[in-house]
This record gives structure tokens, C-alpha cells and sequence, in this order.
């Protein structure tokens, strides 16, 4: 049995989420379908770097399955996104040890969030975008963003309906940029929790329209209380950006 690893991209409109689930369309049915029809009717099982919520994208996922199947390795791709649904794509295979685990082994993550900071909606944009008509002050929400990285007990950003009990995660960087009219929000850690990112987003959203001070992050963090923190941020301008397994480098 060999262990292949892929990345994989999808546009997360038409998902109910990435894990399988008795009702609604997922990412992990549509590729576990394929590969299954690949093995002559075999289920295959399929093991991401981590789950994505419905309307949530993908543009550098991760995979890996185990096969019996005898491919040239080239030849992946190709075989796979014929049998895949046009909103995924398999971008990159490779065979890996038989010790790689897709989500046990993730050094960092990296989230994008998108913002269409115009005065104007743009229908070719509401899926995958989320529309601030108000303009947002970078420098603000960029002083913000620096009080979120390093190690803290991010519970004031975690839903409240989670059951993970250890709310401790590093942040190595969160920054901001804007491009093109859009305002782009970076979160590289080292795990996330459940609507972590919306949840910083919607608050640093607070930040650029003036309702709180940038240091006031520094005090939500303190808190420990989901209350503190501002409303969690729509999915479909959320990016799993990419994953990373390689040790870090620290500057």
C-alpha cells in the first residue's frame, strides 16, 4: 500500500462543510466517491488537515489515503479530477512515508479573510467575499492584528458551543494588506479553534470602523469571554490558505 498526499482547492458554495454528514453535500463525500470509483467500487477512506464549515474555501488543503492502485505518480492528477466535481480540483500529489498523517503532523496553518470594502456590492463577488460598505482604518485594525500573535487562551474567540476544553493556541503572524479593493486579513498558528478566524475578523471589523481601540484586543484576550468579542464574520470570505508541515523557522 502506498500513502498518497495531495493538495486540493474548492470553492465551498455548494458544500455543507468538508466532513462527511448524513444530509448535505461535503468535500470529503465528493473525493471519497471518486477515489472509491477509482478502486473499482473499494471504499477509500480520506484523512484532511482539518474540516472547513459549509460556504468555507479551500485553496491549499491538504489529504492523504492509502492505495493498492499501481499509477505513475504524474499520472494522479489527471485520473483524479476526471472523476471529481468541477468546484474541486486536486492541484498537487505526491507519495508520502507511510508515517505522514495529514492532521497530526501540520506545523501551521494559514487563513485568509476577504473583504470587499466598497460602496457598492459586486454580485460576482458575494460568494466569496463578505461586503463592508463603511471604510476600515488599516492602520488601526494593523495594531490590532499585533496584539493576537504569540501564545494566549484565545476563549473570547471560540464559539461557545465547542467542546474543546484547552483554548490555548500561538498565532505566528496576523497581519493585514488591502489589494484591489479588497481588504485581506493573514492568520498563520499553529491550530485554530471553532470559528476562531470569523470571530477575530468580525472584531478586528469592529476595530477599522472606529467601535473599539486597537488595544482593546489585548483586554478581550484577558477576558476569556466569548461576550467580549465582536460577531462572527459570514464563512464565504474565509480561505484555508495553506498548510504547512515543514518545521518552522523562527525570525
Amino acid at each position: 500500500m502506498d500513502r498518497i498526499q495531495c493538495i486540493i482547492s474548492y470553492d465551498g458554495t455548494n458544500f455543507s462543510g468538508y466532513q462527511i454528514q448524513p444530509n448535505g453535500r461535503t468535500v470529503q463525500a465528493e473525493v471519497e466517491k471518486a477515489l472509491t470509483r477509482m478502486h473499482k467500487g473499494l471504499p477509500i477512506r480520506v484523512i484532511a488537515s482539518g474540516r472547513t464549515d459549509a460556504r468555507v474555501h479551500a485553496v491549499g488543503q491538504v489529504i492523504h489515503f492509502d492505495t493498492s492502485l499501481n499509477i505513475p505518480i504524474q499520472n494522479w492528477r489527471q485520473a483524479f479530477n476526471a472523476l471529481l466535481p468541477e468546484d474541486i480540483r486536486v492541484k498537487e500529489v505526491k507519495r508520502a512515508s507511510n508515517e505522514f498523517h495529514a492532521r497530526y503532523d501540520v506545523v501551521e496553518k494559514e487563513y485568509r479573510y476577504f473583504i470587499l470594502n466598497t460602496e457598492n456590492e459586486d454580485v460576482f463577488l458575494r460568494n466569496y467575499t463578505y461586503h463592508v460598505r463603511q471604510p476600515l482604518d488599516m492602520k488601526a485594525m494593523s495594531e490590532a492584528c499585533d496584539y493576537l500573535e504569540g501564545t494566549h487562551d484565545f476563549t473570547s474567540f471560540c464559539a461557545a458551543n465547542t467542546s474543546v476544553k484547552d483554548k490555548t493556541r500561538t498565532l505566528y503572524d496576523v497581519s493585514c494588506f488591502q489589494e484591489d479593493g479588497k481588504v485581506v486579513f493573514v492568520f498563520k498558528g499553529s491550530g485554530f479553534l471553532y470559528n476562531m478566524v470569523r470571530i477575530l475578523v468580525g472584531t478586528l471589523i469592529e476595530v477599522g470602523k472606529g467601535k473599539r481601540p486597537p488595544l482593546n484586543m489585548k483586554r478581550v484576550i484577558d477576558l476569556q469571554d466569548r461576550g467580549a468579542a465582536g460577531k462572527t464574520a459570514p464563512p464565504q470570505g474565509l480561505y484555508l490558505w495553506n498548510v504547512n508541515y515543514e518545521k518552522r523557522l523562527e525570525n
